[in-house]
């Protein structure tokens, strides 16, 4: 902070210090400080635009909590100008900022031409108050908690319309994201669902589920690639997500990890022929304990982590043989759970160490679901389909600005990647 902003800064607190006594106190002078910040602001725009000010020059910055008004410009006092258009007195209008509402002056011009930049023509908004609203919608709270945490903070009265229309925005913006183009190749990808319930256009409610794709690009890096909602599931909606992802240009998926949703293993084998299937291990030991007793859980999970701990597939299938002697007498159906879904449990021991465990479950969409559902919680029940689909897309948006980092142990499954699919690895073809 140079030395000339510190005497501004020092002078600016001895006033609030010495006029300042209550709360309200203070926030009357921030709004007196505001308004003349945003007209001094609006005069270089009008000065700007007259020619008489360049844009590199800096305008003036008030030293008080309440400075009087700007002085007039030279064409208002009638000194003569180059130009023909001048100034042509001010118009009032009351807009919201964080401070509250504001009646500031906006400069007119005698052309007509004047166009602020700062606040807009018809703009009600100082910028940043939109994304207040947004924040706020954005932690899942309703309309009425909006309201009230508004007027509670800013003292400003907000109408359920004015909310709806900073929230519009975000449709287009969800459609961009949701139809975007992205990369060819995705080393790794995981599938989940999450339930939620949505009123449909005939006023019933009914569950929806919320479905998300996670992929790992070639640095390791998550990024969420797709996003669905609908009422139903299947075979036939699951190939409609994966076309989905091919029409936005992904090409090749090495490991798809799913949590053994029904159909979607054919799906993908369907669209994906070359893309191997991971079961999520986790999921699976999950299912299979709802078939067990307490007193057995225990036994039970050891003994089929001895499978899916294996280093071969060769033990694994021992291992499970040995599991359906020791229980099948009294759970049977686990073991054939097992074996009708192999094919895409053992898809781990193609792959060394490394790779195995960034597919051996699908935890990594498990905390993107969690996320969802603390964002979603005040929302027991989504009026229509788009307005789950935003508040959703805010949720990930938001989570997904801390995955900075690749995960773990990833340059040494990308490594193992190169060497089973180099001539699939986009970097290698034609070296």
């Amino acid at each position: 902070m140079d030395a000339s902003l510190q005497s501004r800064v020092a002078v600016l607190a001895r006033e609030i210090a010495g006029q300042a006594r209550t709360v309200e106190d203070v926030n009357g002078l921030m709004r007196l400080m505001m308004k003349s910040a945003l007209e001094r602001m609006l005069d270089t725009e009008m000065d700007v635009h007259l020619g008489r000010r360049s844009l590199a020059e800096p305008a003036q910055v008030s030293t008080g909590a309440a400075p009087p008004p700007p002085e007039p410009a030279a064409a208002e006092r009638g000194t003569p100008s180059k130009s023909s258009n001048r100034r042509n007195g001010r118009s009032k209008k009351t807009v919201r900022s964080d401070s509250g509402e504001l009646t500031i002056a906006t400069p007119r011009d005698r052309d007509g031409t004047f166009e602020p930049q700062l606040i807009e023509k018809h703009q009600r908004r100082v910028p940043g108050f939109d994304e207040k609203i947004l924040a706020l919608y954005a932690k899942g709270m309703t309309t009425r908690d909006i309201q009230e945490i508004v007027h509670e903070l800013y003292g400003v009265e907000v109408s359920p319309t004015l909310i709806s229309e900073i929230t519009a925005d975000l449709d287009a913006e969800v459609t961009a994201w949701r139809t975007r183009p992205i990369d060819p190749v995705w080393p790794i990808v995981y599938f989940d669902g999450l339930v939620t319930h949505v009123r449909g256009a005939n006023g019933r409610v009914a569950q929806h589920t919320i479905y998300v794709a996670i992929g790992v690009n070639l640095e390791g890096r998550k990024e969420l690639i797709g996003l669905w909602l609908a009422e139903s599931e299947g075979a036939k909606f699951w190939l409609s997500c994966l076309t989905d992802l091919k029409n936005r240009g992904l090409r090749d998926i090495f490991v798809a990890c799913i949590d053994g949703l029904s159909g979607f293993a054919e799906a993908i084998h369907t669209a994906y022929p070359q893309t191997s299937v991971q079961l999520c291990i986790v999921h699976l030991v999950r299912a299979a304990l709802r078939y067990v007793s307490d007193q057995d859980s225990q036994a039970v999970a050891r003994d089929l982590k001895k499978i899916y701990t294996s280093a071969t597939a060769l033990e694994a299938e021992q291992a499970l043989e040995e599991f359906a002697q020791a229980w099948d007498g009294k759970y049977p159906t686990i073991s054939k759970m097992w074996r009708v879904k192999w094919r895409d449990i053992v898809t781990l021991f193609d792959y060394p160490p490394p790779i195995r465990k960034a597919i051996y479950t699908t935890n990594v969409i498990e905390s993107v679901n969690s996320v969802i559902r603390k964002f979603t919680r005040n929302r027991k029940i989504y009026p229509n389909e788009d307005s789950a689909l935003k508040l959703i897309y805010m949720a990930i948006r938001e989570a997904s600005a801390r995955w900075t980092m690749a995960i773990r142990n990833w340059k040494e499954a990308l490594n193992h990647f190169v060497i089973m699919f180099g001539d699939r690895v986009p970097e290698l073809k034609g070296k």
